[in-house]
C-alpha cells in the first residue's frame, strides 16, 4: 500500500526569480515532440534507494519520448537539502527546463517516505511537491508514481507508468512451444507467471478495476474463457461454449465480456452478463466476425470480419444495430482496439506480404500507418491513449518479442521480457 500527501513551500514562491507563471510544459497534440531536457538529480538517501527511484523516474520520463534527462556529469549545483530552492542559473546554465529534487527517508516503522520537488527552472518556482509512504519493496512503484506526477503536470494529461501489462510468454523450441500467463511492470521489470500448465492460453485482456483479467485457454483440448483473479489466482470459466471462442474483453463497467463464437463454420459476436451468465447475440451472418472491443463509453463496439470478402473493420452500436464498415485502404485489417481516450481505433493491417499497425478515427477517417514490419500485430493501448504495445516477429526469429510505439509513430522501443512475448494488454492506472 502507497500513501500520498502533497505538500507545497509557500516560503519558497518568494524565492522566485519571476513567478509570475511556469514556462515548462510539452504540447502533445503536435506530432513529432522535440523531447524537453529535464534534470533529475539522485535523491538523497542513507543507502542506495534514493539513487534507484530517481534512476527509474528518469527511465520512465526517457521511455516516454517527451523528455531527455540530462547527463548528471553536466550538473553544476550538487543538491544537499532538497527542502531548499536550487540555484535556478545553475540549471539554466546546462538548459535544463525542469528539476527534479527529491529525498527518501527511512520511518521508525520500517517504511519508506519518499518525496520530490518539481521546479521550472526559467520561471523560477516549484511545480509540485508530493511524497509517500510505502514498504521498501515497493520502491519501484514510488518511483513509477513520481514519474506520473511529473508526466501529469508538464504535459497536462495522465501518465501511465504505474501500470502492468499481461502477457503470453513463450518459451522452448518452436515445435514445442510453450505459453504462460505472466504479469510485469510496464518497463519489463518484476516479470512472474500467472498461469503454469501446457495448454495454450491466449488474448489475456484487463478488467477495467485492474485486480482481474480474461483469457482463453485449451485446458483439455476444450477451448474456454477464464475469469482470473490476480491477487488470489482463483479463477472460473466464464462458460461452457459450442465450438470456438475467441476475443474475450471486458466491457468498460466491468459487468459483462464480449467475445466471438464459432458456430457451423462462421463465427458471430456476443456479450455475456458476468453476473447473470446471460449471453445475447449481436451479430448474425454467414462470415467470421471476431475481435470486438467497446469504446470507452460502452455505447458502441468495433470489430473485425470478413463478411465483404475480406477481413476489415466495423463499428455497430452496443446492441448490434448500426453495422457500418470503417475501414477502406488496401489490404486487410484486423485486431481493432478503441483508444481509451475516444479518439481512434488501433489496428493490424496486412499489406504487401507485411504486418503494420496503425490509428483510425472510429468513422474510418485519418487513417496513419505508426510501424511496419515482417510481423506486426496485437495492439494495446496505454489507460492514457498515448502509447501503443504490441508484438512483433522479425523475418528469421524465432519467436516474438514486444514492442511499444507512441502516437506519433517514431519512439519505437522493445519491452525487454525473460523470453518471447506475445497477445500483450496494457492494464488502467493502478490504485
Amino acid at each position: 500500500m502507497i500513501i500520498r500527501t502533497l505538500f507545497m513551500m509557500g516560503a519558497l514562491f518568494a524565492l522566485a526569480a519571476n513567478p509570475a507563471h511556469a514556462v515548462v510544459e510539452i504540447n502533445i497534440n503536435k506530432g513529432n515532440v522535440t523531447p524537453l531536457p529535464i534534470a533529475i538529480t539522485d535523491f538523497l538517501a542513507k543507502d542506495g534507494v534514493g539513487k534507484q527511484i530517481s534512476d527509474v523516474v528518469a527511465a520512465d520520463l526517457k521511455r516516454s519520448g517527451l523528455f531527455a534527462p540530462i547527463d548528471s556529469k553536466a550538473f553544476i549545483e550538487k543538491i544537499t537539502n532538497p527542502n531548499a530552492a536550487p540555484r535556478f542559473q545553475d540549471w539554466r546554465t546546462i538548459n535544463a527546463q525542469a528539476l527534479v529534487t527529491g529525498q527518501v527517508v527511512k520511518e521508525a516503522d520500517g517504511r519508506l517516505r519518499a518525496e520530490f520537488r518539481l521546479w521550472d527552472t526559467f520561471a523560477g518556482q516549484q511545480m509540485i511537491g508530493q511524497q509517500y509512504f510505502t514498504q521498501p519493496e515497493n520502491y519501484r512503484r514510488v518511483a513509477h508514481i513520481i514519474a506520473d506526477a511529473i508526466y501529469e503536470k508538464i504535459t497536462g494529461e495522465k501518465g501511465y507508468f504505474d501500470t502492468r501489462i499481461v502477457f503470453v510468454a513463450e518459451s522452448g523450441p518452436k515445435n514445442a512451444r510453450k505459453r504462460q500467463l505472466a504479469i510485469m511492470d510496464q518497463d519489463g521489470y518484476n516479470v512472474r507467471s500467472i498461469t503454469n500448465s501446457n495448454d495454450i492460453v491466449l488474448t489475456p485482456r484487463f478488467s477495467p478495476n485492474h485486480q482481474e483479467i480474461t483469457y482463453m485457454s485449451f485446458e483439455g483440448n476444450q477451448p474456454r474463457v477464464y475469469l482470473l483473479q490476480l491477487e488470489t489466482g482463483q479463477r472460473e470459466v466464464v462458460g461452457n461454449f459450442p465450438g470456438m471462442t475467441f476475443s474475450p474483453r471486458f466491457s468498460p463497467d466491468g459487468q459483462r465480456v464480449i467475445m466471438s463464437l464459432e458456430e457451423g463454420g462462421n463465427a458471430n459476436i456476443f456479450t455475456m452478463d458476468l453476473r447473470s451468465r446471460t449471453t445475447t447475440r449481436l451479430t448474425s451472418t454467414a462470415a467470421i466476425d471476431t475481435s470486438p472491443s467497446y469504446s470507452p463509453d460502452g455505447k458502441r463496439v468495433t470489430f473485425e470480419s470478413d463478411r465483404g470478402g475480406s477481413q476489415q473493420i466495423y463499428v455497430m452500436n452496443a446492441d448490434g444495430s448500426g453495422q457500418t464498415r470503417i475501414s477502406h485502404g488496401d489490404g486487410s485489417y484486423s485486431t481493432p482496439v478503441w483508444s481509451p481516450r475516444g479518439d481512434l481505433i488501433a489496428f493490424t493491417k496486412q499489406a504487401g506480404g507485411k504486418f503494420s499497425i496503425g490509428v483510425m478515427k472510429p468513422d474510418g477517417s485519418g487513417e496513419r500507418i505508426l510501424t511496419t514490419n515482417f510481423h506486426n500485430e496485437g495492439p494495446t493501448w496505454a489507460p492514457n491513449g498515448r502509447v501503443i504495445m504490441f508484438f512483433r516477429q522479425n523475418a528469421g526469429e524465432a519467436g516474438p518479442h514486444l514492442y511499444s510505439i507512441d502516437l506519433s509513430g517514431y519512439n519505437e522501443q522493445q519491452i525487454p521480457t525473460p523470453a518471447y512475448g506475445s497477445d500483450p494488454a496494457w492494464s488502467p492506472l493502478l490504485d
